[in-house]
């Protein structure tokens, strides 16, 4: 991943992050998995340097809607025996979102309004903000055509053999990794535009 290095003069750290939520509005709905990973430039390569994974349970005793069993594979006995407490995860997240940290993930408006309404109510929203973020999906609609979901760029880049778009948090992280890489080899100018980066 050295073709990367560019990013890091905005920032110390990239943290690719995605989610898996019981349903889509952030407002009704809640995150049920958490995963990212960590990426630092470490004598001149992009690493990967730490990687979470977790499980978040429920507020109350709501099943989850089986299709989002079918979809991520989740269930409620999952939540309820692996599954980490509401306060673990706002801890969680504040041990990642570190100062000078890029956010990065493959559509993510989605994960950021999910984050920032669980920060609001149980840990520190703050921590969003003044951080640039880059969505994936946007440099990918502004290179390839349509369809654009990751299973397409993962597609797109031949990284079929390497990666999968499981509709797991963990999976769909490692994969939106590969696809940032396939993305700077393919057109290394694709990080260079300041319009893709924003602080809010």
């Amino acid at each position: 991943m050295a073709e990367l290095t560019s990013l890091f003069s905005r920032c110390r750290s990239i943290l690719v992050l995605d989610t898996e939520t019981s349903g889509l509005s952030f407002s009704g709905e809640e995150i049920i998995e958490f995963a990212a990973a960590k990426l630092e430039l470490r004598q001149g390569r992009v690493t990967v340097t730490a990687e979470a994974d977790e499980f978040i349970r429920r507020t109350d005793d709501r099943r989850l809607a089986p299709r989002i069993v079918e979809l991520t594979g989740i269930t409620d006995e999952m939540l309820r025996e692996d599954g980490s407490s509401k306060q673990v995860f706002a801890e969680l997240l504040a041990g990642l979102l570190e100062e000078e940290t890029m956010i990065a993930a493959y559509n993510a408006q989605f994960d950021l309004l999910f984050l920032y309404y669980f920060l609001l109510s149980r840990g520190d929203a703050r921590l969003l903000q003044d951080k640039p973020k880059l969505d994936l999906l946007t440099v990918y609609r502004d290179r390839r055509p349509y369809p654009h979901k990751l299973c397409n760029a993962i597609e797109a880049y031949g990284l079929q053999n390497r990666v999968q778009n499981s509709h797991r948090a963990i999976d769909d992280v490692r994969a939106t990794v590969e696809v940032m890489k396939a993305m700077e080899e393919d057109l290394p100018e694709a990080f260079d535009l300041d319009a893709l980066y924003h602080k809010y």
